[in-house]
């Protein structure tokens, strides 16, 4: 139904005269009207139809205009159109009341003047139109609600643009378009229909430029902008547009790259689609610059991680060496665990460690803690006095900060091993099977400790295993139950230690914190 203006009629009587007369008074109003001569052939119409009133007789040949009405509302589909009754026999208080009960929305006694049937004609429509109007912008503002839900848990651009031009063509029902620059600096551009996939097509590298020439200019905001055909064929040749565009050009900051998203702008769009359509905008202007900062944090996140772990792992004859270091998924915070690999004449120093939380004040504990440690072997290599200098470094400055870190000392000619512990997870032993070593101290930054060292042999061919916790925990799986399954995956290792590293972290899957690994194994 139109908002206003005409309306389609059906006028449904059994006396052809009356209506003619009906129908004739209807037309000179302006609307257009479809007959119908009884009740049966009155459902067929409406169903055929779907009119925007229906003017229905009391008194029908096959059944009563009060079941007709009754039918009309009852099925949803039909059940909005409004219903006026007129009846030159049903003419009483009691009549009246029940055509009303049984769902009509008006009710005229015969005779009519023709100002009066008009009148309320166009009265029912008014509050047809008008509740019709409250529906759709309902269901719209509820759709509204769930596209963005959707766009804010978009994990990509992709992803992103898909779910918005989606949403917009269905809550207007018009083919929407956007456009928006990823971290990558490369313009997107989606299409999408009512009811279909949205679509990715090529564009110019400098529209978003050109279309914010017209209107937005360098400053942030939202500007509304209508795009002919013409104008679009000269912002990007080959266009396949041939209807007028509206839409929306959001920037959020000042300098920061804007997006686009509009619709077909025939027919016109109302106030409230207007509203709409800059709401979405602003909702994917914002989406997009969180997922292009959470990407560019991500990036340096990685870089700055990455940077603090040894830049190159010495190759000691008689050892074989794997290392992964794995950062969480999801997670644009750097983490605090790290790994290092000394030579100490002719032993190798071996260190795994995790400093408490998740921040960039975490990394610095940790790159802290390896110069500290660096330092401490550089003269002489005395685990326990390492320990308890990374301990007293700790607790002097950073208090209320805690890590914890395991250290062994391997000679690979004579496969002697000392190993330290600071809370650490235990390392696991592989020979004839595989075990973990036993707990060890205190961890870091708690108290005062002294730490002991214990003295154990790495025959030719075995295979030491150090990681942090990020490997094994999981909200919903007990630790123990973690411990045993690396414990059981040790049991075999590859001759590949990469392949052995592969398949440790394959095995947990993704994880929600950082995951350091190292494999050590004394050549045969």
């Amino acid at each position: 139904m139109p908002d206003s203006g005409p309306a389609s009629v059906l006028v449904v009587d059994d006396t052809p005269a009356k209506r003619y007369i009906l129908s004739s008074w209807l037309r000179r109003a302006g609307h257009s009207v479809i007959e119908a001569g009884g009740g049966e052939e009155a459902m067929a119409v409406l169903y055929a139809h779907h009119p925007d009133l229906v003017v229905l007789d009391v008194w029908l040949p096959d059944m009563s205009g009060f079941e007709v009405c009754e039918r009309i509302k009852a099925d949803p589909a039909t059940a909005s159109i409004p219903v006026i009754q007129v009846s030159g026999n049903a003419v009483t208080v009691q009549d009246r009341t029940e055509g009303l009960e049984r769902g009509a929305d008006a009710y005229l006694a015969e005779p009519i003047e023709p100002s009066e049937f008009i009148a309320t004609v166009e009265a029912t429509l008014r509050y047809s139109r008008a509740r019709r109007r409250a529906e759709v912008m309902a269901d719209r503002l509820a759709e509204l609600a769930e596209v963005t839900l959707r766009i804010n848990r978009s994990d990509s651009f992709e992803r992103l643009q898909e779910v918005a031009v989606q949403g917009t063509a269905s809550i207007l029902g018009r083919q929407a378009r956007a456009l928006a620059v990823p971290a990558d600096g490369r313009l997107r551009r989606y299409l999408g229909q009512p009811g279909e996939r949205a679509v990715t097509r090529n564009v110019a590298p400098d529209l978003l430029d050109r279309l914010c020439e017209m209107v937005l200019g360098p400053s942030a905001g939202a500007e509304l902008v209508t795009i002919s055909p013409a104008d679009w064929a000269t912002l990007m040749p080959a266009s396949e547009v041939t209807r007028p565009v509206v839409g929306v050009l959001c920037r959020t900051k000042k300098g920061r790259p804007p997006v686009f998203l509009g619709v077909e702008a025939d027919p016109i769009l109302d106030g409230n689609e207007i509203n709409l359509l800059r709401q979405l905008a602003q909702e994917l202007a914002l989406a997009v610059e969180a997922l292009r900062a959470y990407t560019q944090e991500h990036t340096i996140s990685l870089t700055l991680q990455r940077s603090l772990l040894p830049t190159r792992v010495p190759e000691v004859p008689g050892l074989s060496v794997g290392l992964r270091y794995r950062p969480a998924v999801d997670s644009v915070e750097v983490g605090g665990d790290f790994y290092e690999v000394l030579e100490a004449d002719d032993r190798v120093l071996v260190a795994i460690g995790d400093v408490m939380g998740h921040s960039l004040h975490a990394a610095t504990v940790m790159a802290e803690l390896r110069h500290a440690l660096r330092a401490a072997v550089m003269d002489q290599v005395d685990l326990a006095a390492s320990m308890s200098l990374l301990n007293k470094v700790l607790r002097r400055y950073h208090p209320g900060m805690t890590a914890t870190v395991c250290m062994l000392l391997l000679h690979p000619g004579t496969g002697e091993v000392q190993l330290a512990n600071a809370g650490h997870i235990p390392p696991l032993l592989v020979g004839d099977g595989a075990r973990y070593h036993g707990m060890g101290n205190l961890l870091l930054g708690v108290a005062e400790e002294e730490y002991k060292v214990d003295h154990l042999m790495l025959p030719p061919g075995g295979t030491i295993v150090l990681f942090t916790d990020g490997l094994l925990e999981d909200r919903d799986v007990l630790l123990d139950v973690s411990l045993e399954r690396a414990r059981e995956l040790a049991e075999t290792v590859e001759d590949d230690l990469e392949h052995f590293c592969d398949r440790m972290l394959a095995a947990f899957g993704s994880r929600e914190d950082d995951v350091a690994l190292v494999v050590l194994r004394r050549d045969a």
